[in-house]
């Protein structure tokens, strides 16, 4: 545990001056220009998750040098398949690539490491022998790409994707028993530093979809039940709850889901009024709220978790339309 600390705290070191150098030498190359679709006013750096990127790797590395078991050695493979993200990450945010090309991407990576690490648990499939098997990998793979770009949708406010994901990797270290996971946990305290309202520096693309691919690997590279991992994924329920209910509001109006908006809850509450700080700590809360019920009452609290959920979006929306009543 003390070997674990001790590089839990060269992680948060290690992104915290990586995120501040990339900031200093980067600035004028990866910067984020406000647009209508923007919730920030003043020109910022971005691409500051591969801060935490290097942290996260280096300590990694030097946890198998010095043979602290912080992670098995086979489960090692999976974070490499993520190297494409990164590198179609880091040129998006420098010159935008088009999302043909990043989904190709994404699905690459996707079906490498599902073919490494296999399908997420799909009782009812399992008796269907090998046409099974094959649906179970097409759904992993199609959930490990919607979880890449749901992060990536969700990035859009200072503190949000971040702070929320924090919360759920220190949730799924414990429930999975994965130790590593805490030296990403660290390395996002890190950046936080500089992300946090008024952010100096956005994680970028580089950030939010590794974020969604890293979740993705923890939750296929666990060792415990399907009924265990399944209740997991309520951890995910305030971060892609909002992505998925925005995205069929989007469907029912009959937007075109594949152009750019601001129409995520957490941006409407933003334009609302409630500052940055608010509505990160709001989905922050609500995360750490699922993470203790799942916990502490297994089933029990998965079933209420989800059920705040949803009263909390309806609530939300019922707040959003009496601020558009009295609006002038």
């Amino acid at each position: 545990m003390n070997k674990l600390l001790l590089l839990c705290g060269i992680s948060f070191l290690l992104s915290l001056i990586s995120v501040f150098l990339i900031k200093k030498s980067l600035s004028q190359q990866l910067i984020d220009i406000p647009n209508e679709r923007s919730s920030h006013t003043q020109p910022t750096p971005r691409g500051g998750g591969l801060g935490f990127i290097i942290a996260f790797a280096v300590t990694l590395i030097l946890s198998q040098l010095l043979n602290l078991n912080v992670i098995n050695s086979q489960y090692s493979i999976p974070w490499l398949f993520l190297t494409p993200l990164i590198i179609i990450g880091i040129i998006d945010d420098w010159k935008t690539v088009p999302s043909s090309i990043r989904y190709l991407v994404q699905f690459i990576v996707s079906t490498l490491v599902v073919a490494y690490c296999g399908a997420f648990p799909f009782p009812f499939l399992t008796q269907l022998g090998t046409p099974g098997e094959f649906i179970a990998s097409l759904l992993t793979i199609i959930g490990m790409t919607a979880l890449i770009n749901f992060y990536n949708f969700m990035d859009g406010l200072d503190g949000l994707v971040a702070g929320v994901t924090a919360i759920q990797l220190g949730f799924l270290a414990i429930w999975f028993n994965q130790p590593s996971l805490w030296l990403l946990v660290a390395a996002l305290v890190g950046f936080l530093y500089w992300n946090w309202s008024p952010a100096k520096i956005f994680m970028g693309d580089v950030g939010s979809t590794i974020l969604g691919g890293i979740v993705a690997i923890a939750f296929l590279t666990n060792n415990t039940t399907p009924t265990s991992a399944w209740l997991a994924v309520t951890i995910l329920y305030p971060l892609i709850g909002d992505a998925i209910y925005t995205l069929c509001r989007r469907l029912l109006q009959g937007e075109n889901i594949f152009k750019a908006h601001r129409s995520h809850l957490y941006q409407r509450l933003q334009q609302s009024g409630w500052p940055h700080t608010q509505v990160a700590s709001t989905y922050m809360g609500m995360t750490l709220m699922i993470a203790i019920s799942l916990y502490c009452f297994g089933i029990l609290g998965a079933i209420s978790s989800g059920l705040s959920v949803l009263g909390a979006i309806a609530c939300g929306e019922i707040y959003l339309k009496s601020k558009l009543s009295i609006s002038p």
